[in-house]
């Protein structure tokens, strides 16, 4: 009788889930390399779990040119401008805050991006 009560549960269950197949959580870098998030101050997930998608990874742009000219006949070159690397977005880094989506069954966790205070 206990294997059958066992199997409803079981049902009841995954009926649950299939209704709800993600979960919002908030939670906080507490590693980059490699990465791990503490979620929700329950549990700290290591890097095996987690999907980061390329919004919340380190672009850094390198710019830095000499230019080329001509004067009075003699060919010269300007100095070197923009020497340091521009950052477009700066990556995870710890005590970041993420938001998370926990995918269907548990097992891997997607950030979705940073979240930061107003002002």
């Amino acid at each position: 009788m206990s294997s059958l009560l066992d199997l409803i549960k079981a049902a009841g269950t995954d009926a649950v889930n299939a209704s709800n197949p993600v979960n919002i959580l908030f939670g906080e870098i507490l590693t980059v390399n490699p990465l791990s998030v503490k979620v929700d101050q329950r549990f700290t997930l290591p890097e095996d779990f987690l999907i980061v998608p390329e919004g919340v990874t380190n672009y850094e742009v390198d710019l830095q040119h000499t230019h080329q000219y001509t004067d009075n006949g003699s060919a010269s070159n300007t100095s070197e401008a923009l020497t340091s690397k521009i950052v477009i977005r700066s990556g995870l880094a710890p005590g970041d805050r993420v938001l998370m989506l926990k995918v269907q069954g548990g097992q891997r966790y997607v950030i979705l991006d940073k979240v930061v205070t107003t002002l």
